[in-house]
């Protein structure tokens, strides 16, 4: 199969096909031809589809490898399955095997036919252990090999094995038959899933040999380390100099050239005296290296010119390209073909330059030549894109990631935009306007507001999405940059993933100057939202009650919403902080502990029914007693809950797994049943968008999702329901607290490095073997007296997350040290 683009490899991919691509200086796809015929496997079709001449001409009818190519084309993309159905007329004779072109691999072929064979299989997938299995396919299997479930490109809290599909299938014929001729169809997505529903022999063969999926810059360097190492089987035609000195045919090396293996240099490539090769260089052919130029982990492609004191480290060098005199190219840098990098031109780490390029002497590159920056391994963290402001957060990285949102959108579309109180917030926000506009991108600003409503003029405006600016909790000096859907949702992960990338291939759409879009700001939002609010949201009861309550906007965008909220409520309010406060537009751990002692004097003093502190974002509350007594976030969850569940006696209601079951008891008692999520940022939001019978859900961290108003967190929304549930049920939240049962939960966070997270998870998979697990995100494991352990992997943190929850805090803390230990162990043995 060398149909792929290689999108993620660019701009080594931007004119060439990735099985194209040299590992010690032959394609892929010819290692992967040479494998197949030392199986005995020499007739081989070949599916092409992206620059398909290309590949056709380097291997023609495969006579000089000794075998027969033939080739099935693909008009349009059809998917892995439907390339292999492309070319059905030429496999149903017999069995067959089908391969990528453009994975490195000396997996032993004969044995997993030998395998498929002997237990009658109809599909036999070749499995592998990985140490990061986001970007494949994970498969478990039983002890006799047989599949019992998958997941393609699962994150890190769906992660249950590090096993994953290499790609590579031994398949009988009749399976052809499974798919569909009209539209792409993929193996694992759609063939697999209905065989696997049906019954059919499905077989994992966990193969020993190596596999590199080559689909990034640092796995392509990676193949070319370890082709050098030995670590896979490859054919080259070279002779060892020295230990671990490849050198190729017609290849002059000047005795006084140092050359530290292991390292190969191409046929008639020449290097010159005083010139330095360390160990994992690659040169191409006819590559010349002059006298002071040093090269180290580099691949240098073919016909290549490194010009005297150059430097170039880790990096990979297109070929055609001249590097002149004294230029230095960092690590993780890739210069695509027929480029001239300029005497003493400094190319700094993980910069692109494009095919056809000139950087000038003595320029300092610390973006790529269409300006752009390196991206961070996770563009989207807990709280959207996040960073130290004007460090990390800049102007420009604000251009290029509203530039990459509005290339997702369609010209002309409208984009809501808000922000927090902080200045800094107010300027970064005025470059992504800017950018959205010169994007086609219509700007609707709300200026300063809260995000709740932010999320409503999204919903309720028929606009495609929205961004809101807001300084990170806890940390005056970042900011997080919030992207939503047309929904007023937070992005999905496939929208994120279609983000980045945008982001990462620096692919941007820019307006001809007759589309530069409009920028508006609409009248009365904060009005049409509390209209909408108090229409949908049941106070009944509140004014007969004649309660009061003490309220703190915490100085944020609350007291832009809480005055024309509070005047339609009918209760008697004690306001603080009510005020947009430029200064403080967060708060340190010790401000907010001082500030919510003293909300909680001011609702012991006045009597009133109890107090409530909102977020600087008007986003989430955190709740005081009539006591006096802070209500922890879980144990406001949980009275919530009861007071929601008491009423509506029937429905569902949306917990992320993280919960304790303490929860499912309180729902249980008054007939409501229960849905657990994820813990992904949209999870409760498309719980509650997707089920009409949803009375209520929560993320047990003060956010809270009132269904009949809108899908999304929202403070003012929680706090409205708040009031009118206390006013009906005449019980204090303290009463209601007592009637709870105390919840026996623990958590600890155990450092995970990032290549032993898949063992981990495989690990922990393995332990619990007889028990029941439930892989709504991460692993929970659940023993036969009810208690549980849920480890679940952080996906943007070196870390792994445990909860374990019993009958009491004593078997609670065994059952989390006995997971602990397990990852522990799987952490420091992988």
């Amino acid at each position: 199969m060398a149909g792929g683009e290689g999108t993620r490899l660019r701009p080594m991919t931007a004119n060439q096909p990735k099985p194209l691509l040299p590992v010690i200086n032959r394609p892929i796809m010819e290692h992967v031809l040479r494998l197949l015929r030392r199986h005995g496997l020499t007739e081989t079709v070949v599916t092409v589809q992206f620059l398909a001449a290309l590949i056709r001409n380097y291997f023609g009818d495969g006579e000089e490898l000794g075998m027969t190519l033939h080739y099935a084309t693909e008009e349009m993309p059809l998917g892995t399955a439907g390339s292999v159905r492309n070319a059905a007329d030429r496999l149903r004779d017999d069995r067959f095997l089908v391969i990528s072109g453009d994975a490195l691999t000396d997996i032993d072929l004969t044995d997993m036919i030998r395998f498929h064979r002997e237990n009658g299989a109809l599909v036999t997938i070749g499995l592998k252990r990985v140490p990061n299995p986001l970007e494949f396919g994970i498969i478990i299997v039983d002890e006799q090999g047989r599949v019992q479930r998958f997941l393609e490109k699962p994150t890190w809290g769906q992660v249950f094995s590090d096993t994953v599909n290499t790609g590579i299938y031994v398949m009988e014929p009749e399976v052809l038959d499974e798919v569909a001729t009209d539209r792409p169809v993929d193996w694992s997505a759609d063939v697999f899933p209905r065989l696997l529903a049906r019954g059919a022999p499905l077989y994992g063969y966990v193969a020993d040999g190596y596999w590199e999926d080559v689909g990034t810059h640092e796995s392509y360097l990676r193949a070319q380390a370890d082709a050098l190492s030995g670590r896979v089987r490859l054919e080259f035609d070279a002779f060892e100099l020295s230990p671990g000195v490849w050198v190729a045919e017609g290849a002059s090396i000047d005795p006084e050239a140092i050359l530290k293996g292991p390292l190969y240099v191409g046929d008639y490539a020449k290097v010159e005296a005083g010139a330095e090769l360390r160990e994992y260089t690659v040169l191409g052919s006819n590559v010349v290296v002059k006298g002071g130029a040093l090269v180290h982990r580099a691949v240098i492609h073919d016909n290549v010119y490194i010009g005297p004191g150059a430097t170039l480290r880790g990096c990979v060098i297109g070929k055609n390209t001249d590097v002149m005199s004294s230029a230095r190219i960092e690590e993780s840098a890739v210069v695509g073909d027929e480029c001239v990098v300029e005497a003493e031109a400094y190319v700094s780490s993980g910069v692109k330059i494009y095919p056809f390029k000139t950087i000038e002497a003595g320029a300092v590159v610390n973006t790529s030549v269409i300006w752009e920056s390196r991206g961070r391994r996770n563009l989207f963290g807990p709280r959207g894109v996040s960073g130290l402001v004007n460090v990390e957060i800049t102007p420009e990285h604000c251009v290029r990631l509203a530039t990459a949102y509005a290339s997702m959108l369609k010209k002309g579309d409208t984009v809501v935009t808000s922000r927090d109180t902080s200045r800094a917030a107010r300027a970064l926000k005025r470059a992504v306007i800017g950018a959205l506009t010169a994007g086609a991108i219509n700007v609707l600003d709300l200026e300063a507001a809260p995000l709740p409503v932010t999320r409503f003029h999204t919903a309720a405006e028929n606009v495609a999405g929205g961004v809101a600016l807001r300084t990170t909790p806890g940390d005056p000096q970042s900011v997080d940059i919030v992207f939503l859907d047309g929904n007023g949702a937070d992005l999905s992960r496939a929208a994120q993933r279609k983000l980045e990338r945008i982001f990462s291939r620096q692919e941007y759409r820019r307006a001809f100057p007759g589309e530069i879009a409009e920028l508006r700001f609409p009248p009365r939002a904060v009005e049409k939202y509390v209209d909408a609010l108090v229409r949908c949201v049941d106070m009944s009861g509140v004014r007969e009650a004649g309660m009061k309550v003490v309220v703190d906007c915490a100085g944020g965008t609350a007291s832009l919403v809480l005055p024309a909220l509070l005047g339609r409520v009918g209760v008697e309010v004690l306001t603080v902080n009510n005020r947009l406060d430029h200064t403080a537009p967060t708060e340190t751990l010790a401000q907010r502990r001082r500030h919510l002692q003293r909300l909680a004097e001011l609702v012991g003093s006045s009597r009133a029914a109890f107090g409530v502190r909102f977020d600087q974002v008007g986003e989430r509350i955190l709740l005081v007693d009539e006591m006096g007594q802070l209500v922890s976030d879980e144990r406001a969850l949980l009275v919530v809950l009861d007071l929601v569940a008491a009423e509506r006696r029937g429905g569902t209601v949306a917990l992320p797994v993280t919960t304790t079951r303490v929860a499912e008891q309180v729902c249980r008692f008054h007939g409501v049943q229960v849905r657990w999520t994820s813990t992904a940022l949209d999870a409760l939001t498309s719980a509650a968008s997707a089920d009409p019978a949803l009375i209520f859900a929560g993320d047990g961290r003060g956010g809270f999702i009132v269904p009949e108003f809108a899908p999304t967190v929202d403070g003012f929304a929680a706090f409205l329901r708040l009031l009118g549930l206390v006013a009906r049920t005449r019980l204090s939240l303290s009463q209601i607290d007592a009637r709870i049962p105390e919840a026996k939960l623990l958590r600890r966070t155990v450092p995970t490095p990032w290549a032993a997270k898949g063992a981990v998870m495989r690990s922990v998979v393995e332990a619990a073997e007889g028990r029941t697990l439930d892989t709504t995100d991460g692993v929970r494991v659940v023993e036969e007296d009810g208690s549980w352990a849920l480890v679940l992997p952080d996906p943007a943190e070196a870390v792994t997350h445990l909860w374990a929850e019993a009958d009491d805090v004593d078997a609670a803390q065994t059952l989390l040290d006995r997971w602990a230990a397990v990852v522990e162990q799987a952490a420091g043995s992988s």
